[in-house]
């Protein structure tokens, strides 16, 4: 799968690591974010990853 010439595993990939970075930083107050937001961010996180893990499985 592929949007203009990305495949889309990838792109999953680097939205993983973009939020990963995050959660890290916000998990040891490196930056101050609410905890709903850590949350939030953190399922989000959760879901795109097993998509990007299925997705991969699939290619």
């Amino acid at each position: 799968m592929q949007i203009e010439r990305i495949s889309l595993v990838q792109l999953l990939g680097v939205i993983n690591f973009f939020l990963l970075m995050f959660q890290l930083c916000s998990g040891q107050h490196w930056i101050q974010v609410k905890i709903g937001i850590h949350r939030k961010v953190g399922l989000t996180l959760v879901a795109t990853a097993s998509l990007h893990g299925f997705l991969a499985i699939l290619t």
